[in-house]
């Protein structure tokens, strides 16, 4: 029987303030599974007890770019952040902010 306890994970994704492209929204990968999203904070539901893989990637109708990939074991922080890059080819960047709860951030497990 699966487990039913989950964790909260909250995303930050920032784009430069000056990019060559316009108009672009980025695509979020959590477990396999794609949905378009936002700039800025979001939070996504996942397992408690299991490694999550998290990708992003920017896609503007012809090629995809910004492709940033980690993978959060249980016991990690739960705040990411991913910084697109300012060319519309490259890779983006993703890393765990792991000074997000001493700023007064981040949601915990539930």
């Amino acid at each position: 029987m699966p487990s039913t306890e989950s964790r909260r994970i909250e995303l930050t994704l920032r784009r430069p303030w000056f990019a060559l492209y316009a108009r672009i929204r980025p695509t979020l990968v959590v477990g396999g599974r794609g949905q378009p999203t936002q700039w800025g904070h979001g939070t996504w539901q996942v397992p408690a007890d299991e490694p999550v893989a998290f990708a992003v990637y920017l896609f503007n109708r012809v090629w995809r770019f910004g492709q940033a990939e980690v993978t959060l074991a249980p016991g990690d922080a739960p705040n990411l952040v991913y910084r697109a890059p300012a060319l519309p080819f490259g890779p983006g960047r993703i890393r765990v902010d792991v000074d997000a709860r001493t700023r007064g951030g981040g949601i915990g497990p539930r």
